[in-house]
């Protein structure tokens, strides 16, 4: 089995790393802009030659598309022109609704798996890759009654393989939902760091006082504005509604402060610990 992918970064330089180690592909193609990081994908074992988008889909099994979703949106449609019969390609994109409309109608849509892997880090490149990013994660499918039978059992033992839980989903429900449970965590990172970096002028202390609450509060908010700012702008009508949900809760939270409803903050804080129940059945 050959894959292709393209973009090597955190995601698609893990996916690869774990297909290798687990025997699912003999080799792998690696695609990008970045030949710096393509030597070192093909250095640290990630893939075995770097080639051309064309060289790709014409000799991979199954090819991966892991850009950032702005470049998905413009590639997916030429690979769908040029893919042979017999390969498939899957995307890992954070947004869904506007990619799956764009190749809605194309001759080969057949051979194309819209899918999430919902797994990550803050880094990039293909130095961040590593193993058992996906283990026990969750998946998700979309469109799956527009994908040929061929190409949904590829995607599902390649995703199998790196034990994740498969789940099938609207695009408008994924995005729908990824807004609150994704990328409002994402928002929220940034406007913190923002704020602290504004109002706290001496670095030195943030480093000194910041503890680990701040720290995993903040992590995301080292994630490139390259990958994120084109999942806000397809995502945005979703993220703009959780935005606004978020703020009232926050004008709430600082109301019951200023009027001193301390009790009633007591219950507020209570309420919000409901999430632990929830997370910790995962």
């Amino acid at each position: 089995m050959k894959i292709g992918v393209i973009g090597l970064g955190l995601i698609g330089g893990s996916i690869a790393k774990d297909l290798r180690a687990r025997g699912f592909t003999d080799f792998v193609y690696g695609v990008g802009r970045n030949q710096e990081n393509l030597d070192q994908g093909i250095s640290l074992g990630i893939i075995d030659e770097a080639v051309d988008m064309d060289t790709a889909i014409a000799n991979s099994d199954i090819i991966v598309l892991a850009t950032p979703v702005n470049t998905m949106i413009k590639l997916l449609p030429t690979i769908l022109d040029k893919i042979p019969s017999n390969t498939v390609v899957l995307d890992v994109g954070s947004t869904k609704a506007e990619l799956c409309k764009i190749v809605h109608d194309h001759k080969n849509r057949k051979q194309f798996v819209a899918i999430h892997p919902i797994a990550g880090t803050e880094n990039k490149g293909a130095a961040s890759a590593i193993n058992n990013l996906f283990d026990n994660k969750m998946c998700i499918f979309c469109e799956t009654e527009l994908s040929s039978i061929e190409g949904l059992q590829k995607a599902k033992a390649l995703f199998t393989c790196l034990k994740m839980e498969i789940i099938e989903m609207t695009p408008a429900d994924h995005d729908l939902h990824l807004a609150y449970v994704s990328h409002l965590s994402h928002v929220i990172s940034y406007a913190l760091s923002a704020t602290v970096l504004e109002i706290e002028k001496d670095r030195s202390k943030i480093l000194e006082l910041a503890g680990s609450g701040f720290a995993s509060t903040a992590r995301l908010a080292k994630s490139a504005p390259e990958m994120w700012v084109p999942i806000f702008e397809q995502n945005s009508k979703n993220i703009i509604t959780a935005v606004s949900a978020y703020i009232d809760k926050l004008q709430e939270f600082k109301r019951l402060m200023v009027e001193k409803k301390f009790d009633e903050l007591h219950n507020y804080i209570l309420n919000a610990n409901e999430i632990r129940r929830i997370l910790e059945k995962k």
